[in-house]
């Protein structure tokens, strides 16, 4: 795939909705430290895809650029 087909908000979009979908994600029906492991992985895949989500991404001479501001919210 060139530069020049890649949909950079398509992109983008695809980590909101990954966000979401994990958000979303029942919790299997497992205990005790499995059942820890999956909510801390959860976590940790919301966190990522969220981040990467909410960048502003663009393409610069072919070289995809995500600008992601983890500054708090004031």
């Amino acid at each position: 795939m060139g530069a020049e087909a890649f949909d950079v908000d398509a992109f983008v979009a695809r980590f909101q909705e990954r966000a979401e979908r994990i958000r979303e994600r029942a919790i299997p029906p497992v205990a005790g430290a499995e059942r820890q492991r999956f909510i801390e992985q959860a976590q940790v895949d919301y966190q990522d895809f969220a981040i990467v989500g909410d960048a502003d991404a663009v393409l610069e001479d072919g070289v995809l650029v995500l600008r992601i501001d983890l500054r708090p919210k004031s």
